[in-house]
């Protein structure tokens, strides 16, 4: 691989200065990449691993899973072996909390805290910096059974006892910690939609054997916000003078832009943005729920006491956010009717016009977009990009040759730079995917992977894409990102022949 990324970084170098480069950016920004638990270590059975709510939900359905994925427990040297080569600075990654405590609460499991060991002392020892994700999706199925997990209080409890291990375990070698992934998204696909796991829902036509969406949404995201403030204040009390890191949460990020220049559909976009990020995000900020939010709700929204507001409030240390594509909105609020069923997306009242992710004007105000707006309503606070990226359907040579994502990338990243420059505190960046992995609601139908994953031969074997090669020239500082369609096929070109 050094040789073909040595051919493609003679190629950048030579063809132009104009466009922009790593070195734009600030000096301690964060470039990096992205994986997790579920999505990428497979050996869902192996070493005292127990099942997680993913795997009772795909396996219910008989669904791809993550049983195998990319065999990541196994191969995870081979694999921080590709991220070297790649030149990654840092990668974003999550742990299972049904490997490292396989019942949820209890006997940490010797094996799965080894592994997480090894792997964090493998990309510390690159110079890879670790930036850790506590709860991607993967509750231990046990504490679903036992108590319904995230519906419940008690689930505060066992996450603070959870990270409490991570933190002292991992501690040392870790300074960025992220509480929840993509908060909204959990929240709405396994309670409002279920889609995900869990798979609640009451709604018409779907197949949900129980579940409320009307109040389910609205009490998870309350308990997932004080599991949270309960993880960072255990971090601030007991671990950061010592070991000096982090503790952000992450949400699920969109760019509005409203249909036509009406007051409704105006209206229309800032409920958008009170629901999807405000629903979260306020509360770590200034301590509640936003007004329009608690107006249209009512009764069915959890109330902070005023000392859980306290303590939710400033709790962030930084607000992660995985941005992906921009949507038209336009005003449907329906007028309240007894016999229509209520849930998160009708007291949203929006209708949503998803643009394509490859449409690249779109890319560039989505993401300047949303960092914007979170610069001028929560007060500039520190963000990293946690995940970032696009899909393509699994074909080997359309897959190598992802020009499509190198165009993506570079559009967005460069929205980044804009954002930047225009004052956002923005401190890092991170690819979604490293390599395609087992994706939660495509399975291995499509992949945002750098690096192909031939999930049909036994050994997995990965190979680099055209945007790892042009990611790690970025991150080498060496090329000025993507320069037009005739830079591009010749990147195309050289790419081929040097594979």
């Amino acid at each position: 691989m050094d040789s073909v990324l040595s051919l493609i970084t003679i190629f950048l170098l030579l063809i132009g200065s104009s466009g922009f480069n790593k070195n734009d950016f600030p000096k301690d920004f964060a470039f990096g990449s992205a994986i997790s638990a579920y999505q990428w270590e497979g050996a869902a059975n192996e070493d005292g691993r127990k099942p997680s709510i993913w795997d009772t939900f795909l396996h219910s359905r008989n669904q791809d899973n993550g049983d195998t994925a990319c065999d990541g427990y196994h191969k995870y040297k081979e694999d921080v072996q590709l991220m070297v080569e790649t030149g990654l600075p840092a990668l974003r990654f999550s742990i299972s909390w049904s490997r490292l405590i396989p019942n949820g609460r209890g006997l940490v499991n010797p094996k799965g805290l080894q592994f997480y060991n090894n792997f964090i002392h493998q990309l510390v020892i690159h110079g890879i910096e670790p930036h850790v994700t506590l709860f991607h999706y993967d509750l231990p199925q046990s504490l679903e059974d036992e108590y319904g997990g995230w519906r419940s209080r008690r689930i505060i409890k066992d996450f603070t006892a959870y990270v409490d291990v991570c933190f002292r375990e991992f501690g040392n070698n870790v300074k960025f910690w992220n509480t929840i992934n993509e908060a909204n998204v959990f929240t709405i696909g396994g309670y409002n939609d279920g889609n995900s796991a869990p798979g609640r829902c009451s709604l018409p036509g779907k197949s949900c054997l129980s579940g409320n969406s009307s109040t389910e949404p609205y009490i998870v995201a309350h308990n997932l916000l004080l599991a949270h403030a309960s993880a960072s204040r255990l971090y601030k009390k007991k671990y950061k003078d010592i070991q000096g890191g982090s503790v952000g949460f992450s949400m699920f990020t969109i760019g509005f832009n409203a249909s036509t220049s009406s007051k409704d559909d105006e209206l229309a976009v800032q409920r958008a943005r009170d629901f999807y990020m405000g629903w979260m995000f306020e509360p770590l900020i200034f301590g509640d729920y936003p007004e329009e939010m608690k107006r249209i709700v009512g009764s069915r929204l959890p109330v902070f006491t005023e000392e859980e507001s306290e303590q939710v409030k400033g709790s962030a240390d930084f607000l992660g956010i995985n941005q992906y594509f921009g949507v038209v909105v336009s005003n449907n609020k329906l007028k309240p009717c007894p016999s229509r069923n209520t849930d998160f997306k009708s007291d949203v009242g929006v209708s949503l016009t998803f643009l394509s992710l490859s449409e690249y004007d779109a890319s560039l105000w989505a993401m300047k977009d949303v960092l914007e707006y979170i610069k001028q309503r929560y007060g500039n606070p520190p963000i990293y990009i946690l995940e970032n990226g696009t899909p393509m359907k699994r074909d080997l040579q359309l897959q190598l040759k992802d020009t499509k994502r190198v165009e993506y990338l570079n559009a967005y990243i460069g929205a980044v730079l804009k954002a930047v420059r225009n004052g956002s505190d923005t401190r890092g960046y991170f690819v979604w995917s490293f390599m395609d992995l087992f994706e939660i609601l495509s399975g291995y139908e499509f992949s945002f992977g750098m690096y192909y994953v031939n999930f049909s031969d036994p050994h997995l074997k990965r190979s680099p894409k055209l945007s790892a090669q042009w990611y790690s020239a970025f991150l080498k500082g060496n090329n000025t990102t993507f320069l037009g369609s005739q830079g591009i096929t010749q990147l195309q070109t050289n790419f081929s022949s040097s594979s």
